[in-house]
């Protein structure tokens, strides 16, 4: 037989081409820039924080000087000992410890139940219901001061933390943000199979509704406890005795008219923030393990 003269075939490879270099060469600048972006945004969010590390460890001479100084001093220590003996920082503290865990356990509750409601039963007056109460949120709080105040005397609470956790239970935000969360992360279907099995109301809201809100529970706690934290005008308002005063309350106080100790401010407001990053990373751990979680399973 005549042997095969046929040349053997070649087998085509697909040829680097530039383009390819060029597209991954670009993802690769692009995700540097990325982080490059990231890590600017980092830095410009923590200098405040790093600022008032640094003023609460200066001397008051220090603080107005220039050019400033942008290294921590080492009168930190020093001027914490004349915080706690210029005000009852424990004693405030306490009391605002208890205002702002009592009041977001309290708005957590009341405004998960009421969104939840909103979000997934039908009843009279819903929509003019759930419209009245976005008008309440567009209203300034400076014009309920008066109103509220006279509220919590007819109620025999000026003076007493109840004036600072209750009221503020139902929270206009809270409900809608619950709400539109609810309307989007809470099956129908699971509802159904819940009433198959005999579940009520609360049941549902029990073992149904609230593990899937964790995620925004977390959210509306870290903003809520924040700002009972913060608040200012209110407590001083209704916080007729000096002695029993929330924290910032009490921090305002080391501030004089003619001679401010600018060391000694910038400390107690370092020692007030302590708690709220504490409670920030421990809330925002949760909030994005959960967020994880669902869009995994999903």
């Amino acid at each position: 037989m005549p042997a095969d003269t046929r040349k053997p075939r070649k087998t085509a490879t697909a040829p680097v081409t530039s383009a390819a270099v060029t597209i991954g060469s670009g993802s690769r600048r692009a995700r540097i820039g990325v982080r490059v972006v990231l890590l600017l945004g980092i830095a410009i969010s923590m200098f405040p924080f790093y600022w008032l590390v640094v003023m609460a460890s200066l001397t008051n001479q220090e603080i107005l000087e220039y050019p400033p100084k942008l290294v921590p001093g080492p009168h930190l220590l020093e001027n914490i000992r004349e915080v706690l003996n210029r005000i009852d920082f424990m004693g405030s503290l306490l009391n605002t410890v208890v205002v702002a865990v009592t009041g977001t356990a309290l708005v957590l509750f009341v405004d998960s139940l009421a969104a939840f409601a909103f979000a997934k039963y039908e009843f009279p007056a819903k929509r003019f219901l759930f419209g009245a109460l976005l008008v309440t949120y567009m209203i300034p709080a400076q014009l309920s001061l008066v109103p509220q105040f006279l509220a919590m005397a007819q109620f025999g609470w000026v003076g007493s933390l109840k004036a600072l956790a209750i009221p503020g239970a139902a929270n206009a935000f809270g409900i809608f943000w619950m709400r539109q969360y609810a309307q989007n992360s809470l099956p129908d279907e699971l509802l159904d199979a819940g009433r198959i099995d005999g579940a009520g109301f609360f049941r549902l809201y029990r073992s149904v509704a609230l593990p899937l809100f964790r995620p925004a529970l977390a959210f509306l706690g870290i903003f809520t406890f924040i700002g009972l934290w913060n608040d200012y005008i209110w407590p001083l308002v209704v916080m007729i005795d000096p002695e029993r005063v929330t924290l910032q309350v009490a921090l305002s106080n080391l501030s004089i008219v003619y001679n401010t100790d600018y060391a000694v401010v910038m400390a107690g407001a370092l020692m007030s923030v302590i708690p709220l990053i504490a409670v920030f990373l421990i809330g925002a751990r949760h909030f994005i393990r959960d967020l994880a979680a669902g869009a995994v399973k999903s």
